[in-house]
């Protein structure tokens, strides 16, 4: 079994997709192809997906008798003794190490003391 969800993904990547899967909601599509087909599926989802996210859950020999995918999402899968979990983001983290930006100064520029007075 293989179930794909898109999200904010093309049209025409789910047009794509319903060749060998069937859509049984917006953006989740299952299905039973073989590991060859669900790769190269993957592959090409993940190539169009654009600014959208994907993830691809399928059954496989292992503990947990499943494996999942994931392109562009905050949730990372990762291995933990031999059983995958997700990992997700600390809200509490910033999201960012950039330096916030300084307010701009108060009171009229330069530009704009020549235009209104004149020099």
């Amino acid at each position: 079994m293989t179930v794909i969800v898109l999200t904010n993904c093309p049209a025409g990547l789910r047009g794509f997709l319903t060749r060998w899967l069937l859509e049984i909601s917006a953006g989740v599509f299952i299905g039973n192809p073989s590991a060859r087909v669900r790769d190269v599926l993957w592959d090409e989802v993940r190539q169009y997906a654009n600014q959208g996210r994907a993830l691809l859950a399928h059954t496989t020999d292992n503990e947990q008798g499943f494996t999942f995918r994931t392109h562009d999402h905050a949730w990372h899968p990762v291995d933990h003794e031999g059983v995958t979990l997700i990992r997700r983001p600390n809200p509490n983290t910033p999201t960012s190490t950039l330096p916030t930006p300084s307010p701009p100064p108060k009171g009229w520029s330069r530009a704009a003391k020549r235009r209104r007075f004149g020099r």
